[in-house]
């Protein structure tokens, strides 16, 4: 087997922008792309298949199973200049070869719909939580970082620390000597837990840049639900460190 894209329909889009949100930190990337799906109605188009994603299938509610795979939506925007193609799906290359050769089929489908502009959606992880995560950018050499700056995105030296792992950090790397305009949107998360707040922020921002109107109502009812569960677990935690420690004589208990 060989990674390949398996086309299911036609795409024919005009001045198209390719939109990635692969699973990451936080999960912030495939929240937001797959919330995107969902709200732009986006109709699949095509498949990824590669031996380069984990060897296992993902067995859906009626049992049947199937292959990982990545998945690519399009969809038609009426009254807008740009239509969309989303890339999402269910996990990335577990090898480096994997990531390089899985970016480029992405980039193919890029170049032959004649891809004006590349964003990928990722995490950056603090180790903490935030109730007001902050959203960096990355950019490559076509694309103007002002742009973003202006909207409130934070470009610090430094951030990420490390740089940008897999298709959303490659999508810029390899897209940049394709002559494509690519950036990255990264949403901090404390890296623990899945992180719709931040998968939210991201979206604001992505639909200001796209003069699209995007609801994020089913993401800030998630992220409701996610705080609840987070300050439970902090209640816990507080709570543990109050109980007393265990003296000598308890330890002899132990073991």
């Amino acid at each position: 087997m060989q990674t390949h894209i398996n086309y299911l329909n036609e795409i024919n889009l005009n001045n198209p922008i390719l939109i990635e949100g692969l699973p990451g930190v936080g999960h912030i990337g495939k929240l937001a792309a797959e919330h995107l799906v969902d709200e732009l109605e986006a109709e699949k188009t095509a498949e990824i298949f590669s031996p380069y994603l984990p060897p296992q299938v993902i067995v859906q509610d009626d049992g049947i199973a199937r292959l990982v795979r990545i998945e690519i939506y399009t969809a038609e925007l009426e009254n807008n200049k740009n239509d969309v193609i989303l890339v999402v799906g269910d996990h990335q290359s577990v090898e480096n070869t994997g990531h390089f050769e899985i970016t480029e089929k992405i980039l193919d489908i890029a170049t032959e719909n004649n891809v004006q502009t590349i964003y990928t959606i990722g995490g950056l992880a603090t180790g903490e939580m935030s109730d007001t995560p902050e959203i960096y950018g990355a950019v490559n050499e076509h694309y103007p970082k002002q742009k973003l700056e202006e909207k409130g995105v934070k470009f610090e030296q430094g951030k990420p620390k490390g740089g940008i792992i897999g298709a959303s950090g490659l999508l810029l790397g390899l897209g940049n000597q394709k002559e494509i305009p690519a950036t990255c949107l990264m949403g901090e998360t404390s890296g623990y837990i899945v992180d719709p707040a931040s998968a939210q922020k991201v979206l604001r921002i992505l639909s200001e840049m796209l003069e699209i109107e995007i609801d994020t109502k089913k993401l800030e009812e998630r992220a409701e639900e996610m705080e609840e569960v987070v300050s439970k677990l902090k209640q816990r935690y507080q709570e543990e460190q109050q109980q007393p420690q265990p003296t000598g004589d308890d330890l002899r208990y132990i073991g």
